[in-house]
């Protein structure tokens, strides 16, 4: 089976060495999940990357981002999908509020520090893998010699 869907974005809120996360129920899974901000451009806009990342950030928690890094680009399943994402990492954020889809009405946002999202991603409690895969590319990126610093 082969699905298209169009790529998203994932972004890293990062402030004061930890993360904030967004919680949303996941009918897929049959339950609420913890994951970065993600998603694509509404349908029928067009946009770049960044641009979707800076929409969703904005969308799902209100922050705007003095800067927007992007980090890589990775896919999703590619067994099944070509789809796949960018992700950014969001730093210096300024607070406002949130602008969610119908969809997103039960989301909840919380800061986490570092520690405590690897111990969530540890414990099973984020199970998304774009969120998993986003959190390994920023600490790679941290540890690997040569490349840009990320924070």
């Amino acid at each position: 089976m082969d699905v298209d869907k169009p790529d998203f974005a994932v972004v890293i809120p990062l402030e004061n060495n930890g993360f904030h996360l967004v919680e949303q129920y996941r009918y897929p899974i049959g339950r609420r999940s913890w994951e970065f901000p993600s998603g694509s451009l509404p349908a029928g806009h067009t946009g770049t990357p960044v641009e979707a990342a800076a929409v969703e950030l904005a969308e799902e928690t209100g922050f705007t981002a003095g800067r927007l890094d992007e980090l890589g680009y990775l896919h999703c399943a590619n067994s099944t999908t070509g789809e796949g994402f960018h992700i950014f990492l969001a730093t210096e954020l300024t607070p406002g509020e949130p602008h969610r889809e119908a969809t997103e009405q039960d989301m909840r946002q919380q800061w986490f520090s570092r520690a405590q999202v690897e111990q969530m991603l540890l414990d099973g409690t984020i199970t998304d893998g774009p969120t998993a895969s986003a959190y390994l590319l920023l600490t790679l990126r941290n540890r690997v010699p040569d490349q840009p610093s990320t924070a």
